[in-house]
């Protein structure tokens, strides 16, 4: 969740003003960041989007429970907070190192937080659910406002991005049949991507390495995590997230696109030397969403660290959706930088995301130190079209791999990627019972080509062989899903439903 605001609509002098400051603010982040000294421990951190959905009572089993409002108050702790839509509860986990156990005492933590909200929910007739889509969420949600969580930050938004646009969101994506193609009048479908997040805290000096190299690992990383292949009851990429988030918060009418506008989800469109060329082009290529000034919101110049809390270019880089976003942290009593990792959707259990984190912090320390970096072997165009290729097809997608030429996605993992992200863990100092535990469950994810996305798939598959509809299907495998998720199991070991055999 974002910082709050105290508006929810903004003047014409307002926003020239905001403009003004968030220029200044730039120029202070340029200087500010060659001279000042920064934390640089490597810490890593992570938030947990989650889903609410109906165990029992009125409505269909497994449906989206719109209880954030009642459920996050009983949990009582402040490491569990709103998300868009009130059938998300998010969860902030302690800051941690990769080094030694740090990555074990991490799935400690997500099963432990995952437990805790679940046992809330269903003293409230809910279940959690750590999932990229929630698979029984239905369009007709998001016809009137009671989906969104109260706060006058998450009613600007709405209100700026369908005010930009000028007209409903379209949401068009490939899949089995026709595909979806559907429209709404909100950025509800926003609410339905959920997502672990993923931080690492990193020096001005390698910043720029550390993010090209998450962008040219996007691809890969995309697949092996997949976990979001059903959208509104239909089958359609294994990471539907993707264009779904991209397409939720476009705030361009089709003109706009056509003409090279660039959209506020972005990939990117090019290698960079420093973490400021993220921060220029955010300013110079995107109006403000949400222009509060930092009087307007009685905000300090200064942090308790005494460096500039930057609050409007803060706030602006918060409405600039990148799969790898900088941060900049004033801190209590030292500032610092981070990489924000936004590409993964949740779940599907505490191990597999602990894995998941695992293998993005180890090829990244792996591809920092490597002589000829990656992305100077590859074109950021082909980065871009390999994040596609990968959401929308999984572990199942052909890339083309620097020196490897045409390549199944799987493949090159199993004998590329995962051990060279484990031998980053062991430069960063994981304990190598760590190391042996999620490359375990990381080469068996792929060997088998099962991630969240391919259990989906196939267990649904399986059910409507055995006579289900297709929303039985999908309530009964959510139902599954949660199973799986507290059997404290790896989804590629997670039980399916015999094929061909129909239910009486």
């Amino acid at each position: 969740m974002g910082r709050e605001i105290g508006s929810t609509q903004y003047t014409r002098s307002e926003r020239t003003h905001y403009r003004r400051e968030l220029r200044r603010n730039l120029d202070l982040f340029e200087t500010f960041l060659d001279t000042a000294e920064f934390r640089t421990e490597g810490t890593i951190g992570v938030e947990l989007e989650m889903n609410l959905a109906v165990e029992s009572g009125d409505g269909d089993p497994m449906a989206p429970a719109l209880l954030a409002d009642e459920v996050i108050p009983a949990i009582d702790d402040p490491d569990f907070v709103h998300e868009l839509g009130r059938f998300n509860v998010e969860a902030n986990l302690p800051v941690t190192h990769p080094r030694g156990s740090g990555l074990r005492d991490l799935e400690q933590q997500l099963h432990e937080r995952i437990e805790k909200a679940d046992a809330t929910a269903r003293r409230h007739g809910a279940r959690v659910v750590p999932v990229g889509h929630l698979p029984t969420l239905t369009s007709e949600m998001f016809q009137d406002d009671s989906w969104r969580s109260p706060g006058a930050r998450y009613e600007a938004l709405e209100n700026t991005v369908m005010e930009a646009r000028g007209e409903e969101i379209h949401l068009r994506i490939s899949g089995e049949g026709r595909g979806l193609d559907v429209e709404f009048d909100s950025i509800g479908p926003e609410a339905a991507c959920t997502s672990m997040q993923l931080h690492l805290q990193v020096s001005p000096e390698q910043f720029a390495d550390v993010w090209n190299a998450a962008q040219a690992i996007a691809g890969p990383q995309a697949a092996l995590g997949a976990n979001s292949p059903f959208l509104f009851g239909r089958r359609l990429w294994h990471e539907n997230r993707i264009p779904a988030f991209t397409q939720a918060l476009d705030t361009r009418p089709p003109e706009y696109a056509t003409q090279g506008v660039r959209p506020r989800v972005w990939f990117g469109e090019r290698w960079i030397t420093s973490m400021f060329d993220l921060f220029e082009e955010n300013v110079r290529l995107f109006p403000a969403l949400i222009p509060e000034s930092r009087t307007m919101a009685e905000e300090p110049l200064l942090a308790e660290s005494a460096s500039p809390r930057l609050h409007e270019l803060m706030l602006h880089n918060g409405t600039v959706w990148r799969w790898n976003r900088p941060i900049y942290d004033p801190g209590e009593d030292m500032p610092h930088l981070r990489l924000e990792n936004r590409l993964l959707p949740a779940g599907p259990s505490a191990i597999d995301m602990a894995a998941n984190a695992a293998f993005l912090y180890g090829i990244l320390e792996s591809l920092v130190k490597e002589r000829r970096p990656l992305w100077s072997r590859m074109s950021f165009e082909q980065a871009a079209e390999h994040f596609e290729l990968c959401a929308r097809w999984g572990l199942e997608a052909r890339i083309t791999w620097p020196r490897l030429g045409k390549v199944r996605v799987a493949d090159l993992l199993v004998e590329h990627l995962i051990p060279q992200a484990m031998q980053g863990l062991r430069d960063l100092g994981t304990d190598e019972d760590v190391i042996e535990r999620y490359e375990s469950v990381l080469l068996g994810r792929a060997r088998s080509g099962r991630n969240g996305a391919r259990w989906q798939i196939d267990t649904v598959t399986s059910l409507e062989l055995r006579g289900a509809s297709r929303q039985d299907a999908l309530a009964r495998m959510t139902a599954m899903y949660i199973e799986g998720v507290h059997s404290g199991r790896p989804v590629h070991e997670w039980p399916m439903p015999a094929r061909g055999q129909a239910d009486v």
